[in-house]
């Protein structure tokens, strides 16, 4: 499926567009005052070619559902979405890092785990096709622009995109409250698919019974759960520390 427009608002996601390339147009409020990120975004739309206009800030405000657009919003392209088989050919995937979604519906909470697996180095993330919030505006300026620069796939069966990771050598470790085994105590060094449930019911059961290991993060205080995007920024950056530990211990030398 190719990327379809969409409108984001904001001067560092707008600006984040430019610099990635996908912005197709950027809209400025006449009259707003002028600020650095303001001059760069109108230097990148030039340099870029861009198209670039200035229209009236009441306008403006009706392509955004929020109140601090920040007087600039843009028209980007999402990148397309991939079936699985093509995102497990992504190059990189002999020490894979995925990222799957089940049934995430909040729009900020899939931007922010958008962003979190980017910048973890994540090689894609697999949501189902249905029941996942729309790649709108909302998602793409939460992500930071990550949802332009991201390999998504769309399954229409998450349990068996799962069961077809498991065949390309991938380990699939689900995050579940209730699980006995800490996200600690698992080898997060191999190739791997961390997958997240949604923000109320967590992981469905199909999902978790597929997956080869059910994890939970350590909880000493009174709240007994993450919001699901600060869930799986901590099991991404788990998988990063493993990682980062083990390409130094490789390189140590013997004593």
């Amino acid at each position: 499926m190719t990327g379809e427009p969409v409108w984001i608002w904001g001067r560092h996601p707008v600006l984040e567009a430019l610099r990635s390339g996908t912005a197709t147009s950027v809209l400025l409020a006449a009259g707003r005052r002028s600020s650095p990120v303001i001059d760069e975004i109108c230097r990148l739309a030039i340099l870029g070619e861009v198209p670039l206009r200035e229209i009236d800030p009441r306008e403006l405000q009706r392509i955004s559902p929020s109140s601090n657009m920040q007087g600039v919003a843009a028209e980007v392209r999402t990148a397309r979405t991939l079936d699985i088989e093509e995102i497990l050919s992504l190059p990189g995937t002999a020490s894979a890092l995925f990222l799957v979604l089940d049934e995430i519906q909040d729009p900020h909470n899939l931007g922010a785990l958008l962003r979190s697996a980017s910048a973890a180095g994540a090689d894609g993330v697999i949501l189902p096709e249905r029941r996942t919030a729309p790649l709108t505006g909302t998602v793409a300026k939460a992500s930071a622009g990550a949802v332009a620069r991201t390999a998504i796939a769309q399954v229409t069966n998450l349990a068996r995109a799962l069961e077809r990771m498991r065949d390309a050598g991938i380990w699939t470790v689900g995050l579940d409250g209730s699980a006995e085994t800490l996200i600690y105590e698992v080898d997060l060094t191999a190739p791997v698919a961390l997958v997240i449930g949604n923000e109320g019911r967590g992981l469905r059961r199909l999902v978790r019974q597929t997956c080869d290991f059910v994890v939970r993060l350590p909880m000493r205080g009174e709240i007994s759960s993450l919001n699901a995007s600060v869930a799986g920024g901590i099991a991404l950056f788990e998988a990063v520390r493993q990682r980062i530990h083990r390409t130094d211990s490789a390189n140590r030398p013997v004593q």
